[in-house]
């Protein structure tokens, strides 16, 4: 297996194309990672990592997941510090527009409409960018209030006004160069530049996590459980790792297959004749998204609770806040029910605002396709929309497994934070997903020149 990996990885420096893209790809990320150790002027970013490496800051937090995502940036109060972000909730956001107002899905099947709408998502990212940049600006104004437990300053700029001008310009500024290198490796180098760059950033937390394995297994961490039991531990995180990653491929790669049948017809002159195809629906379509939503909105009741209960006077009601705040906090039971069911729920959003299933019958009937057994138009619209329900349900249950495991593992087993992330979450999913997509990208170079690469008869080579 090994072997045949070694000699895979061998032939792709073989292929002169594809050699000057792998190392033009490696080159760019590089320069990625430079971004997320310069600091900003002005800010005592070492100050700000000690304590971050003291205190295992923030588990579940907004600040902690965009510091996972930027590859710990935002803990060095670095440049890249938003990281790439912005710019894919900029994506999404134009895309779930794109999908509810008519005049942008015309225009998304206009010529050059398609550059227009990227356009928008530019001047979009720059936006978000002004806002998060200012967020995290005043955060850092104010450590102590945003890091519990801090203690001195980041800014050692008198004037706050040229602090926040200077941080949210160079912010804004990493993050546009960070989207500008994610769309260069896309366009000369291999793989999905941007999914790239995120993947980058959270591979980047390896050796932290490494080294909070170490110490958490380490004879001299201070721990007083008997031997037998951190095997133990050992052992079953050994085996969940192998499991998440198995699995998180398997349903990446999951779809089923619609049969497709196109009858015979005539263009001009020439008649063409009629074949059999298929139309692959993914179990997991939504991807990441659905996590991304429910962390995304579970940001926000803790601290609006928490605010409420300090702001009312009549202290029944400021008891009651009080009470719901503590019982939101990230890891309770409260807190992982309306996870699960948020996932659940934006699994199925995503579908219905991504998955056409009227456009798709539609344009199979214009092209003299059918699916066997049921009728044309409404009824494969209908088909579409019962198959597409039942394999996303199935999709839904595995997100929320995977999304949980990390959850679990920090707060209900103390297991390190940087340590439970790689075993679930948007980390492993995306990671893995990017990966597995440039692999596939590898494998097309490969077999164009007639060399053995990563797939054999569909499948990873060495994983299944």
């Amino acid at each position: 297996m090994f072997r045949s990996i070694a000699s895979t990885l061998s032939n792709c420096f073989k292929i002169p194309e594809l050699k000057s893209r792998i190392w033009f790809t490696l080159g760019i990320l590089a320069v990625c990672r430079l971004l997320a150790v310069i600091r900003i002027p002005g800010l005592d970013g070492q100050a700000l990592s000690a304590f971050f490496n003291q205190q295992q800051q923030g588990a579940g937090g907004l600040l902690t997941m965009y510091n996972t995502f930027a590859g710990g940036a935002f803990e060095h109060c670095a440049i890249g510090s938003l990281g790439i972000m912005p710019y894919i909730s900029a994506t999404i956001i134009i895309q779930l527009l794109t999908a509810v107002i008519p005049r942008l899905s015309k225009m998304a099947r206009e010529e050059g409409g398609r550059t227009k709408i990227v356009q928008y998502g530019r001047y979009l990212t720059v936006l978000l960018c002004i806002g998060q940049g200012a967020y995290f600006a005043g955060s850092w104004l104010n450590p102590q209030k945003a890091f519990q437990g801090f203690q001195g300053q980041l800014v050692l700029i008198d004037n706050h006004w040229v602090y926040y001008f200077v941080a949210v310009t160079v912010m804004t500024t990493g993050t546009m160069l960070l989207m500008w290198l994610g769309e260069q490796i896309t366009d000369r180098g291999i793989g999905n530049g941007v999914s790239l760059v995120i993947t980058i950033g959270i591979l980047a937390r390896l050796p932290n996590a490494a080294q909070g394995l170490i110490d958490m297994f380490s004879t001299h961490g201070g721990t007083t459980e008997p031997a037998h039991n951190i095997v133990t531990t050992g052992v079953v995180l050994a085996l969940l790792m192998v499991l998440v990653i198995g699995g998180v491929i398997a349903i990446t790669q999951a779809q089923r297959k619609i049969p497709v049948q196109y009858a015979q017809r005539a263009v001009g002159r020439k008649m063409y004749s009629g074949g059999t195809s298929f139309m692959p629906l993914r179990v997991n379509y939504a991807g990441v998204m659905p996590i991304i939503f429910a962390q995304s909105i579970l940001m926000f009741p803790q601290p609006v609770l928490t605010w409420l209960s300090h702001s009312i006077k009549l202290q029944v009601l400021a008891d009651f806040f009080q009470s719901l705040a503590i019982q939101m906090g990230y890891g309770s039971f409260l807190y992982l029910t309306i996870y699960a069911a948020m996932i659940l729920f934006f699994s199925y959003f995503w579908v219905a605002t991504q998955f056409n299933e009227i456009q798709i019958a539609d344009d199979l009937k214009k092209n003299g396709g059918y699916i066997p057994g049921v009728r044309p138009g409404q009824g494969t619209s209908d088909y579409l929309h019962n198959a597409m329900s039942r394999i996303t349900l199935a999709g839904a249950i595995f997100l929320t497994i995977i999304a949980t495991i990390p959850i679990i593992l920090s707060r209900k087993m103390n297991i390190d934070q940087n340590v439970a992330q790689f075993f679930g979450g948007t980390s492993i999913l995306i990671a893995v997903g990017v990966l597995l997509d440039t692999m596939r990208q590898v494998e097309s170079h490969l077999m164009m020149r007639h060399y053995d690469g990563f797939l054999k008869k569909g499948r990873l080579r060495g994983r299944f």
